[in-house]
Formats: C-alpha cells, structure tokens, sequence
C-alpha cells in the first residue's frame, strides 16, 4: 500500500514567523504517522530556504523553526523552493539550503495533483 501524500505549501518566514512554523509542525507529525510529506516554501516562504534563516525565526509556544526543519529533514521530509519567488526576491540559488529542491509552476502543479492532501500556510 503506497504511503498518502501530504503537500504544503508555505508563503510566509519572518512576516509571520507563526505561519512560517506551523507547517513544518505538521510535516513532521504527519511524518511520525508515516505519511509522505513535501514542503513547497512560495512567495516571502522562500526565505525559510535560505541557509540559516530559520535560526531568526521563532514563534511563541512553538519549539524553535531551525530545529522543526532539521527534523523534517532527517525524517525524510522533501523541502522545494519556488525559483520564480527566489529570483523575485534576488536571491541566489546558491544561497539555498543544501538539498532542497529547486522548481517552478509545472513541478508544483504535478506535486499537488499527486497529494492525497494539499495544506497552504
């Protein structure tokens, strides 16, 4: 039986460091349930992808951002980064977390046809 497919997709980081939170704290439960689960960080969520930017993002209540993503990471979690957003932002692809998956609109369109279920943050 194939695991069901989770996606999210996650537009926001320091503007609202709650939104930005939120989804990786239901990755990685999602994830303990042994479901597959892919991020797509869009529009200022691009930022969560540049290295070490989740260390500045903390929401109150939440454990810290930078150790929910060290988690979704070693739990198997697929992290993608909207190119579009990134060059919109001027920023560099090398400037992405290692690992991360760079894509645009086809790519995202085939990741949401293909979730079971689909979460935007």
């Amino acid at each position: 039986m194939a695991k069901e497919k989770l996606l999210i997709i996650a537009t926001h980081a320091a503007d609202d460091p709650e939104r930005a939170t939120i989804p990786f704290v239901l990755a990685n439960a999602a994830m303990a349930t042994e479901m597959s689960v892919t991020i797509v960080l869009q529009a200022e969520g691009v930022r969560l992808g540049v290295i070490d930017q989740a260390k500045r993002i903390n929401a109150d209540a939440f454990p810290p951002l930078q150790n929910l993503m060290n988690d979704f990471s070693s739990l198997g979690g697929v992290l993608m980064v909207c190119v579009p957003c990134l060059k919109a932002r001027k920023i560099q692809e090398s400037q992405i977390i290692p690992g991360t998956r760079l894509v645009a609109a086809g790519t995202i369109v085939a990741e949401v046809a293909s979730a079971n279920k689909t979460l935007t943050y």
